[in-house]
């Protein structure tokens, strides 16, 4: 379908009672539905010959870390025959576990890896979740809003142990100088230079 607000009438009569809510924004479709129909919807929307929806461009999470439903999850398609774009959301709380479309899309693989990872969401049905970005021991997502911006542990080269080693953060702040004066004032020890300069002539 080459319009957009046909394209949003097709999903919503087909798919009815499976779609919460359609809006057209920014010249793409946003769709949001339930996790339980995802596979339901994702399937449509790759194979009707009215959609075509046939790349998978990314899968992500937001963290609303205050709200029940604290995650939601957006998934980015292309329909390359009609040149349109279409964003699925559907929220979840923190440890629902969500199914995954690797069965139809296999490039879903990586993505759902890295949402793993990053946010510690779960996928049902994933051929082989584990971490992709940080590395095995790592505690805790990078990208959830109650990560420590520090971490909990650094990885560090020990000159006395003679090997890489894991060992809990250490903020250590060096003993620094600052000089908040204006710098049209000019720096301190220049205006004593300059002052000593001057009671010597």
């Amino acid at each position: 379908m080459k319009n957009l607000i046909d394209l949003e009438k097709k999903i919503n009569s087909e798919l009815t009672t499976k779609i919460n809510r359609t809006e057209i924004k920014h010249n793409q479709i946003y769709l949001e539905t339930d996790k339980d129909d995802l596979i339901d919807v994702v399937l449509f929307l790759k194979t009707n010959n009215d959609t075509k929806f046939r790349q998978l461009i990314d899968i992500t999470v937001t963290d609303y870390p205050e709200n029940n439903q604290r995650f939601e999850v957006v998934y980015l398609f292309l329909s390359h025959e009609f040149n349109h774009r279409l964003i699925l959301k559907y929220t979840i709380a923190e440890n629902e576990i969500i199914p995954s479309i690797t069965s139809i899309f296999p490039g879903a693989n990586w993505m759902e890896r890295e949402v793993f990872d990053m946010y510690g969401v779960s996928f049902k049905d994933h051929p082989d979740l584990r971490r992709i970005l940080t590395d095995y021991g790592f505690e805790g997502h990078p990208l959830r809003k109650d990560f420590p911006l520090t971490g909990h542990t650094e990885v560090r080269y020990s000159e006395d142990q003679k090997k890489v080693i894991s060992e809990p953060v250490k903020l250590e702040q060096n003993y620094r100088n600052f000089d908040y004066e204006s710098p049209w004032e000019g720096t301190k020890y220049i205006k004593e230079e300059l002052d000593n300069n001057d009671k010597k002539n």
